[in-house]
């Protein structure tokens, strides 16, 4: 391998020309025809016995070539990357410029961990909403609980809106009974918009018992048999029921809690709230200040390395989603989204989270943040308990390296916290406009002489 050519590109970014010469590029060759003859057939030769020359003779001298890149590219690059001393972040781009039966060249384009400049990272200051929870908010934490304790009861008397009507149902298209037109003892309620547009609408009125006929337009969006179409149902209401919400008293607090009390329980409801809206505004101002942090840096992050880390998300979210008894492929089916639609949707956090991994590593090392050996030993325990196994299975698992990284950025997540205040942004400085004055020397001849060209009459 002989790196022929490196140039810096745009957006965090190296071109390497990398060159596999004869030597090796024949090594691949020998090792993919050896791989691969047992699959080839040639008259007169039993199967995976044929040689070399005879296969190429064949079907060209090249046959062998593509998989033989394939085969000694991968080592050519990194050895390339580890020679130059580049910190490779992201996945390569490779493309072959020459290729021959003395080797081949291909240029790769790396992603490298960019250069972070950091603007101002302590003393910043964020929004922070002040929690206060009113009378209000503790009814609304009260609705599941009375939800959960409202009753529907049978009426008799006429189905109004926000009851639900128990019915027997059947459409007729032309007089003929459609599929998927029917049902028996059906829990409808009233108002919800569960069914076709209108059908609701003229069950309001009905009392248990009685029949009638229903005319229906279908949208035209329905699905393809029925849409548009006019229809008849059938309907017969069974019975008619409305809820009944329990009374809101130190009975019903007994009943849904462990207090004796409805006062107690309202207390204990709003302490509650406070302390998750408390939390809610904590973890908002954090994200605000860090942010800021990402905001006041400079940073040009390569494409390779986000692309990563879009990788990392859509692993972690179809592992989620397998917990769950959910296949990947299942779940987008069931959204009507394609591989290419779940990463774009993910590529703006992972932007986001690569930006903020970036800005706290520049931080780290900006305050010379480092982590002790005990420090390191505390972590693998608590991690050893955390997740039920031995601390050497953990060491295994996750490399040191990698942890450490991590616990120094959260050092300095917590560092940049700490002193961070509240109150409203500072806003960035627009960059300053070159004053008229200070125009360069070399463009005023060219000024003047423009303008005075412009000046000059037409000739007639």
């Amino acid at each position: 391998m002989k790196v022929t050519s490196v140039e810096k590109k745009e957006k965090s970014t190296v071109e390497l020309m990398i060159q596999v010469e004869a030597e090796a590029f024949e090594a691949a060759i020998q090792k993919v025809y050896l791989k691969t003859r047992g699959r080839i057939n040639v008259p007169g030769f039993r199967k995976g016995k044929a040689p070399r020359k005879i296969i190429e003779g064949m079907y060209g001298a090249s046959v062998f070539y593509e998989d033989a890149v394939n085969e000694c590219y991968p080592a050519a690059y990194e050895e390339a990357v580890k020679e130059q001393g580049l910190d490779d972040v992201g996945y390569p781009k490779m493309e072959i410029v020459e290729m021959g039966k003395d080797g081949f060249t291909f240029k790769a384009l790396v992603s490298v961990r960019p250069e972070v400049k950091l603007g101002e990272y302590l003393g910043l200051t964020a929004p922070k909403e002040e929690v206060k929870v009113t009378d209000k908010d503790i009814d609304e934490e009260l609705k599941p609980y009375i939800d959960r304790a409202t009753r529907l009861v049978s009426v008799k008397r006429k189905a109004k809106k926000g009851d639900t009507a128990v019915i027997d149902f059947e459409g007729f298209d032309n007089g003929t009974p459609f599929e998927g037109g029917k049902g028996e003892n059906y829990d409808l309620k009233l108002g919800a918009g569960m069914f076709v547009p209108g059908f609701e609408e003229q069950v309001i009125g009905m009392k248990a018992g009685e029949e009638k006929d229903i005319d229906i337009t279908f949208p035209e969006d329905y699905h393809a048999e029925l849409a548009g179409k006019a229809v008849i149902f059938h309907v017969k209401v069974n019975e008619v029921k409305e809820s009944q919400a329990p009374e809101v008293d130190d009975e019903f607090a007994k009943d849904v809690s462990e207090f004796e009390t409805l006062a107690d329980f309202r207390k204990d409801l709003g302490e509650k709230l406070q302390e998750r809206k408390e939390a809610q505004a904590k973890n908002d101002f954090e994200n605000a200040v860090i942010e800021q942090l990402v905001e006041n840096m400079e940073c040009e992050v390569p494409d390779g390395m986000v692309e990563v880390q879009v990788d990392r998300l859509m692993d972690d979210y179809a592992m989620r989603l397998q917990s769950q008894g959910i296949p990947m492929d299942q779940y987008m089916s069931m959204m009507g989204m394609t591989p290419e639609m779940m990463r774009a949707s993910s590529r703006p956090a992972a932007l986001k989270q690569v930006q903020t991994e970036l800005a706290l590593t520049a931080v780290a090392q900006a305050e010379n943040i480092e982590i002790s050996d005990e420090e390191y030993e505390a972590e693998v325990a608590k991690l050893a308990e955390q997740y039920n196994m031995p601390a050497e299975q953990v060491k295994a698992v996750i490399p040191a390296e990698s942890l450490k990284k991590d616990m120094a950025m959260r050092k300095a997540s917590e560092l940049v916290l700490s002193q961070a205040k509240e109150g409203k942004p500072k806003k960035k400085a627009a960059p300053k406009k070159a004053d008229a004055k200070e125009e360069n020397e070399e463009e005023k001849p060219k000024r003047s002489r423009a303008k005075k060209k412009t000046e000059e009459p037409a000739e007639e």
